[in-house]
C-alpha cells in the first residue's frame, strides 16, 4: 500500500513559496540571522573555529544539554535532536508501534501523526474535536474510546490547526487514561510555549513512564528553516531510534546544531518577543472576525498561532483557497487538508508579519462579500 499523501504538505508545495501573503502557516514570523545572533549575543566569526565533522546520533553535546536543561531538569538521557519534529514523528511510528494495533489520535490532526502508522498497518481510532463544541476537548470521550486498551494515544495540545488546549486539570486527566490504558503517550508540545489563556503546560514525560514528547523551533520560535526539533523519551527507545537513523539521515548538521543550541538557551527571550507579536496579531483577527458575524466565525485560540475558521454558507473552501492564492497571492489553508469533513473551515495562521496578516485578511473580506 502507498503511503496516503500528505495533504498539508502538498498544498504547501503548490502555494507557499509562490505567494506575497502567507496566513495559512501555523508558525510565528521568522527570525532573521540578524535578529538571532544578537538575541543570543554571537557572531558568524563564531563559526570560523568550528570543524565541519560529524556530529552525534542523538545530538551535539551542547545542543542536547540546552534542551535537557529546558525540559528535562538536565537530565539528557531522554533527548533525542532530530530533523524537525518530523523525523521524531517517523522514528516514533515506525518503533513503539506494531502493523495491527489500536492508536487512538486527536482528529482533526497533523497528518504524519496518524497516517504513518496507518501505512504500517495500524488501525486508527479517531478522538474528535467537535465543532459544535467550539472543538473543545471531551474527556469522557477519550476515556470510553481508550477503553478497548489502545497501544498509543496521540494528542497535540495546543491544537494545530484549531488553536483550543486542555488545562492542566485535563492535562493529568489525559495522563491517567493513558496509564491505565498500558498506552503509549504522544504530546506533540510543538505550540506549547505559545498560550494565551493559561499559562504552559508542563511536559508529562515525568509523570509517566511511556511518555513521548516532540518538541521543535519552527512553530513558537519563527525558526522553521533551520529545521530542528527533538524528541523526549524512554532511553531505550532512544536507543532503537538511533539504529533506525542509521539508515536515514545519522544526525543533524553540527553548523544547524550552532544557532539551535542559541535559540534553546535564549529561548525565553524569543519566545516573549514572538509572543508579544502574535498576541497583538490574535487581537486583530478577533476583531476582523467580529465585524463579519454573518460570513465568518472564529473560537479564540488558546495557543498556537492559528485557528479554524468556518466559512459559514460554504460547504468546502477548497475553490476559494486556490482562488486566494492563484489571482490574489495569499496562502490560507482549506480544512480538507485535515479530513473531508472540515471542507467548510480553513486554517488561518496569525503568526505571521502584521502586514501580511492585514493584507491577507483585506483579501480573505474581499472575496466572501462579493
Amino acid at each position: 500500500m502507498d503511503i496516503a499523501v500528505a495533504r498539508l504538505e502538498a498544498w504547501m508545495r503548490s502555494y507557499y513559496h509562490e505567494v506575497d501573503h502567507d496566513i495559512g502557516s501555523s508558525g510565528v514570523r521568522d527570525l532573521s540571522m540578524t535578529e538571532l545572533l544578537a538575541i543570543g549575543g554571537a557572531d558568524l566569526a563564531d563559526l570560523g573555529s568550528m570543524i565541519i565533522r560529524d556530529s552525534e546520533s542523538y545530538g551535539g553535546g551542547g545542543l542536547r544539554a540546552a534542551l535537557a536543561n529546558r525540559w528535562t531538569g538536565g537530565d539528557v538521557d531522554p533527548v533525542m535532536v532530530t530533523h524537525g519534529s518530523s523525523e521524531a514523528i517517523y522514528l516514533m511510528m515506525h518503533l513503539a508501534v506494531e502493523p495491527g494495533d489500536e492508536i487512538i489520535v486527536v482528529d482533526p490532526a497533523y497528518q504524519q501523526l496518524h497516517d504513518i502508522a496507518g501505512w504500517r498497518g495500524c488501525r486508527i481510532t479517531r478522538w474528535p474535536l467537535r465543532a459544535g463544541e467550539g472543538f473543545r476537548p471531551d474527556i469522557a470521550l477519550l476515556r470510553e474510546l481508550a477503553r478497548s486498551r489502545p497501544k498509543m494515544i496521540v494528542v497535540n495540545f495546543p491544537h494545530n490547526p484549531t488553536g483550543v488546549s486542555v488545562t492542566a486539570a485535563e492535562q493529568d486527566e489525559i495522563i491517567a487514561i493513558a496509564r491505565e490504558a498500558g498506552a503509549w503517550l504522544v504530546w506533540d508540545n510543538a505550540f506549547g510555549e505559545m498560550t494565551y489563556t493559561g499559562a504552559p503546560l508542563r511536559l508529562p514525560y515525568d509523570r509517566y513512564d511511556k511518555t513521548i514528547c516532540f518538541g521543535t523551533l519552527s512553530k513558537s520560535y519563527g525558526l522553521a528553516g533551520l529545521r530542528v526539533g527533538w524528541c523526549i523519551a524512554p532511553p531505550d527507545l532512544l536507543a532503537r531510534a538511533a539504529i533506525l537513523r542509521d539508515y536515514i539521515a545519522l544526525y543533524v548538521s553540527p553548523v544547524l546544531e550552532f544557532f539551535a543550541e542559541l535559540a534553546v538557551r535564549h529561548a525565553d527571550q524569543i519566545v516573549k518577543l514572538q509572543h508579544a507579536h502574535a498576541s497583538a496579531n490574535r487581537r486583530r483577527l478577533l476583531e476582523w472576525a467580529g465585524t463579519l458575524p454573518d460570513l465568518v466565525r472564529v473560537n479564540p485560540p488558546d495557543g498556537g498561532v492559528s485557528t479554524f475558521v468556518e466559512f459559514l454558507g460554504r460547504p468546502d473552501v477548497t475553490g476559494l483557497c486556490h482562488e486566494l492564492a492563484q489571482r490574489h497571492r495569499v496562502l490560507l489553508v482549506p480544512g480538507s487538508c485535515f479530513g473531508d469533513a472540515f471542507a467548510s473551515y480553513a486554517r488561518l495562521g496569525f503568526g505571521g508579519t502584521t502586514e501580511e496578516l492585514t493584507a491577507g485578511l483585506a483579501a480573505v473580506e474581499q472575496l466572501i462579500r462579493r
